[in-house]
């Protein structure tokens, strides 16, 4: 029988800014209320970023975090996944603070340092709710994303061996399937491992199904059945790339880091109406929802009684 389909929710992240959509959760309480509306409507893993509640920019500090963390905690089941992404510009130091003081269960880790062009988005827009949107789009003409062996290694031993937490391995890439070989080789990471795939970012695999099959073949031949794989895709491919994954025995990711719209011109206006359009469908092909509790079984996550918040 297959196997029950594990959704993932990602509710603010560190792309999208506050004037493209009224509904981008802000403030901690905005992004708990998500986390758990999320939740609620099926998805058993809610990826998290902060954002300073003043202005909306992304926010590193474990404080923010702790703003909203214990209160998702106290009111749903969910596995709680702390992203290593951070926001662009920020080093690793930054990026890992969060989730180095809560010790989460799962949390995000980059494979691959990458071209991170997110400015084409600045196009679209006259004016700005703050100041700072426009200029961080724009910096991203001229930007990597990095994440080197150095700083990959030091998440993995910082987080993973001290921490017990287990990563959400993010590929955009080919390149970055034999990154992650080259650490199982090494024996720093051990299965199940969870590997989300990403389409659609510019610089990284475009938002093509025949990189999809590409790249889960691959994935398939480098660790063989002990993975569990998920795909998000950006913006107007998110529906279309999770419905593809469902249908092929994988695990999917939706939500408004990842996607600010439900349909054609239409922003969503809530995280938990994508994973309720998402859930539905995969109930109509006759495939089963995963609960937190299985995800947490297939994952070897050490359980929500283990975390610091």
């Amino acid at each position: 029988m297959p196997k029950p389909v594990i959704i993932t929710c990602a509710v603010t992240g560190g792309i999208h800014t506050p004037t493209m959509s009224p509904y981008l959760p802000i403030t901690p309480a905005e992004i708990e209320d998500a986390a758990v509306g999320a939740s609620e409507a099926g998805a058993a893993i809610i990826h998290l970023h902060a954002r300073n509640p003043d202005d909306g920019r992304p926010d590193y500090r474990p404080e923010t975090f702790m703003q909203f963390l214990p209160g998702i905690r106290d009111r749903c089941n969910a596995v709680v996944n702390v992203s290593t992404g951070g926001g662009l510009g920020m080093s690793i130091e930054q990026r890992l603070a969060a989730a180095l003081r809560a010790s989460p269960e799962m949390a995000s880790l980059n494979m691959g340092s990458l071209n991170f062009g997110i400015f084409p988005m600045a196009e679209k827009y006259d004016t700005w709710k703050h100041e700072w949107e426009r200029p961080f789009l724009e910096m991203t003409r001229d930007f990597i994303f990095p994440n080197t062996f150095k700083t990959i290694e030091y998440a993995l031993k910082e987080l993973g061996e001290k921490h017990g937490t287990r990563f959400e391995f993010e590929c955009y890439d080919l390149g970055h399937l034999y990154n992650l070989a080259y650490f199982v080789d090494r024996k720093m990471i051990e299965p199940p491992f969870f590997i989300q795939l990403i389409f659609g970012i510019l610089g990284g695999a475009g938002a093509d199904i025949d990189n999809l099959l590409h790249l889960h073949r691959m994935a398939c031949r480098l660790f063989g059945d002990d993975h569990e794989w998920s795909v998000l895709a950006a913006g107007r491919h998110q529906m279309p790339f999770a419905i593809r994954a469902s249908e092929m025995g994988g695990n999917l990711r939706v939500g408004l880091e990842d996607s600010l719209w439900i349909g054609k011109g239409e922003l969503a206006v809530s995280n938990a109406q994508q994973v309720r359009k998402i859930r539905a469908s995969i109930e109509a092909s006759g495939l089963e929802v995963a609960t937190p509790d299985q995800a947490r079984a297939r994952l070897a996550l050490k359980g929500a009684d283990q975390v610091d918040f």
